[in-house]
């Protein structure tokens, strides 16, 4: 059986999908698993340990992929999304006939396949890290949107109050220079080492984006930052995280930071990493 799964999206779309995609593992062990994704995205698939190849594919576009077995949107509900699918002329199509609105998006995606007869567990989420954990604390200044990206200024303010913990700024090649503007010498790498800082971290502290996905699928401490979106959609939903939100919604994809964002103040910041002892412990006062 050959089954292909859509979800062209970026780094924290692809882990919110992981109960979903060993779902559909479980259901058919033996069928060939092709995921339809972004190819930068490859050392991430590779841990999930649920997908037999990465089909690298760049947003809606067309999907090189020809009379599947099974088609699976895990990418929309359409009409876009579908068109690209039913032009593979897969034998099944499951996608979204009604969009849920107010549910969390592993949920979204574990409700569509059960309502198909896949059973999925929406706990089952998480990697196997490459590592024992560190005390080093994981700074990610940046995200996918300006309405996302909490000020560097105040990610700088954070870094310094942390002097003398091992502290690591992490930035993808767009957000190198602003990272520059939070520390000298950001690390810069490709995918699988931030996989792995992240994985082996003791705690990260971030905004709403992949790399808070990535701190939940390892189960890493962390501190984040959520602002246009609620974290009851996007957020944790169990584990060692503390999560930021001043309760309001907003455009996600604005180039500017989202107000409520900007209500979250570097006290509120360091007052959360606190949290976590012992990794935080010794932090020296604030002058």
């Amino acid at each position: 059986m050959r089954i292909l799964v859509l979800r062209a999206l970026g780094l924290g779309d692809l882990l919110t999908a992981v109960p979903a995609l060993r779902g559909l593992r479980r259901a058919y062990p033996d069928a060939e698993i092709t995921l339809a994704a972004p190819g930068w995205l490859t050392d991430a698939v590779a841990r999930i340990e649920a997908v037999d190849r990465l089909l690298p594919t760049d947003g809606l576009t067309h999907i090189g992929y020809d009379r599947p077995d099974l088609a699976v949107n895990l990418h929309g509900r359409g009409p876009q999304s579908v068109d690209r699918l039913m032009a593979t002329r897969p034998r099944l199509l499951i996608t979204h006939d009604e969009w849920p609105e107010d549910r969390h998006e592993v949920l979204r995606w574990c409700d569509l396949l059960e309502q198909h007869g896949i059973p999925c567990d929406a706990d089952d989420l998480r990697l196997l890290p490459p590592g024992p954990r560190t005390e080093r604390i994981v700074v990610h200044p940046g995200a996918s949107h300006g309405a996302r990206r909490w000020p560097v200024e105040r990610f700088a303010a954070v870094v310094r109050e942390l002097d003398g913990h091992d502290v690591v700024v992490t930035a993808s090649p767009p957000e190198l220079e602003a990272a520059r503007r939070v520390v000298p010498e950001p690390v810069c790498g490709g995918l699988a080492q931030l996989l792995d800082l992240v994985a082996t971290a003791g705690l990260v502290i971030c905004g709403d984006t992949g790399v808070a996905h990535v701190a939940t699928a390892y189960g890493t401490p962390s501190v984040l930052l959520f602002g246009p979106m609620s974290p009851s959609l996007w957020g944790p939903r169990t584990g060692p995280h503390h999560v930021l939100w001043h309760g309001g919604t907003g455009d996600t994809f604005s180039s500017e930071p989202d107000p409520g964002l900007l209500r979250i103040t570097v006290d509120e910041v360091l007052a959360a990493v606190e949290d976590f002892q012992p990794v935080t412990a010794g932090r020296g006062a604030r002058p």
